[in-house]
């Protein structure tokens, strides 16, 4: 299910986003970014339709995939 991030509290967001980044095995490419600089372009590929919240009801999880990788 994808969950509207605009609809999301914006400090639950900040949390969910916090979590993401600091997955082990993100990966953001060859130049180390501070935790804050990751947030941020994570929130703004949210913003841009680039990315979307993904919450499994099975598993009571969420990710955050790219709009490409989903066929809708």
């Amino acid at each position: 299910m994808i969950i509207p991030w605009q609809e999301i509290n914006p400090d639950t967001l900040d949390n969910l986003l916090k979590e993401f980044v600091l997955r082990e095995g993100t990966d953001y490419g060859e130049i180390e970014s501070s935790l804050e600089q990751k947030i941020t372009s994570v929130k703004q590929q949210l913003s841009n339709g680039d990315a979307v919240i993904v919450y499994s009801e099975l598993h009571e999880t969420f990710d955050i995939k790219s709009s490409r990788s989903l066929n809708y």
